[in-house]
C-alpha cells in the first residue's frame, strides 16, 4: 500500500471525503483553506451513497468534498478532518496527482506551504 508518507512533500494530492450536508461541507472546507491544509476544496452536489454499516445497508444522501494538498500538509489535513467530521468513520481517501497544469501543481504547494497562518 502507497502512503502520503511515501511520496515526496511536495507531491500534489486529491483528498476525498463525504459529508452529511452542505452546510458541514462548507464549515470543513473553509477551516481546511483556511488553515492552508488544502489550496482548495470543491463541493459537489449531494449524491446517493449505498455501504455496509454496523451489518445492514445504509442508503444515504451525502455532499462530497474535493481537497487539493501536498504530501507534506495530509497528516494534518487528515487528523483536522477527523476531529471535525460529524461521523464515527469518516471516508478520506487520497489521490496521488500524477499529472497536471505544472502552474496550478506549483500554486497547490504554494497555498500550502507551512509558514504565518495567523489569520486562522
Amino acid at each position: 500500500m502507497v502512503t502520503a508518507a511515501d511520496a515526496p512533500p511536495d507531491s500534489p494530492l486529491l483528498v476525498l471525503t463525504n459529508l452529511p450536508d452542505g452546510d458541514t461541507a462548507r464549515a470543513l472546507a473553509q477551516h481546511l483553506v483556511e488553515a492552508q491544509l488544502a489550496a482548495c476544496a470543491n463541493i459537489l452536489a449531494p449524491c446517493r451513497s449505498v455501504y455496509r454499516w454496523d451489518g445492514g445497508i445504509e442508503d444515504a444522501t451525502e455532499v462530497p468534498l474535493l481537497l487539493k494538498t501536498t504530501a507534506a500538509r495530509y497528516a494534518e489535513l487528515e487528523a483536522a478532518i477527523s476531529a471535525r467530521h460529524p461521523y464515527e468513520l469518516p471516508e478520506i481517501i487520497a489521490v496521488p496527482i500524477s499529472h497536471g497544469l505544472p502552474g496550478y501543481l506549483a500554486w497547490i504547494a504554494t497555498e500550502t506551504a507551512t509558514g504565518d497562518i495567523s489569520s486562522c
